[in-house]
């Protein structure tokens, strides 16, 4: 069972709310009676950059590489690009 405070008590009691919260705990707001939120721990997400492109994967947030091991080309297509885009931008 989740610990419960109403909304007036949460603004007044936050960093206790925040406490038990990096404990581990689940807190429940309440406004006039009724639950309207709960406070939570975040899941631990994962930690190595392989790990999280997994996770994208997974999510089919990203495509994996379709040949892996090979470094990315140039982004810009003509030689000096970026040295045009920033002296552009620099006149505004």
């Amino acid at each position: 069972m989740p610990d419960t405070y109403s909304l007036y008590d949460a603004k007044a009691k936050l960093s206790e709310i925040v406490r038990k919260v990096r404990e581990g705990r689940t807190v429940m707001l309440t406004y006039r009676g009724e639950p309207v939120a709960e406070v939570r721990p975040i899941a631990p997400g994962p930690q190595t950059l392989a790990e999280r492109l997994r996770a994208l994967e997974g999510r089919g947030a990203i495509l994996p590489a379709r040949r892996p091991g090979l470094a990315p080309g140039p982004v810009g297509r003509k030689p000096g690009a970026l040295k045009r885009f920033l002296a552009e931008r620099h006149r505004f």
